[in-house]
């Protein structure tokens, strides 16, 4: 199925981009804007970023688009959305998941095992966790799961979850210490 103004879009980005860009950013602004603020609600700054770089990939697959007749508008969308799930998650690795600067560090002094790594004792000791801290380090660390999120999951207080989180994080720090799996 042929866009019709797919193709002149593209063309027009391909033949004058600062033009062409001009005309995309006039049409289509306020779609891309739009998605991104349903993903990025409240983050003005990351929103425009984010649209700057949609409208650069868009610049850079031009050619793209044109030859394969992809609409600009369905591809804009696509683009927009996978951009701001992008930041989103981003934004939340550095937001949601922070270890304390004592576990960072006991990480930074285990000493070097040739047959493994931390991750994987780390795995293992968050393995050996009784439930529900289990679900909990699983839901926020692997899931990327709020706090709010898992406690309406496993019918806890957020406080509570809160509570074993940082409990949790204390008791791996000792195990790590310890170098290996106990249960305290």
């Amino acid at each position: 199925m042929k866009n019709t103004g797919t193709p002149c879009l593209a063309q027009a980005i391909l033949t004058d981009p600062e033009t062409g860009l001009r005309w995309a950013m006039r049409d289509y602004a306020a779609m891309v804007r739009g998605v991104l603020r349903r993903i990025l609600p409240g983050r003005e700054h990351d929103v425009e970023e984010c649209m700057a770089d949609v409208f650069v990939a868009l610049w850079r697959n031009a050619r793209k688009l044109q030859d394969q007749e992809i609409p600009v508008r369905a591809w804009l969308m696509v683009t927009a959305r996978n951009t701001g799930i992008n930041r989103y998650r981003a934004l939340h690795r550095r937001e949601e998941i922070p270890l304390t600067e004592e576990l960072i560090q006991t990480l930074a002094e285990l000493p070097a095992d040739p047959e493994g790594d931390a991750t994987e004792l780390v795995g293992a000791l968050v393995a050996a966790m009784d439930p529900p801290d289990r679900d909990i380090f699983l839901r926020k660390y692997y899931l990327l799961q709020s706090s709010r999120e898992i406690a309406a999951a496993l019918g806890l207080s957020v406080a509570n979850v809160n509570t074993r989180l940082s409990r949790g994080r204390d008791r791996l720090r000792r195990q790590l210490c310890e170098g290996g799996i106990t249960h305290a």
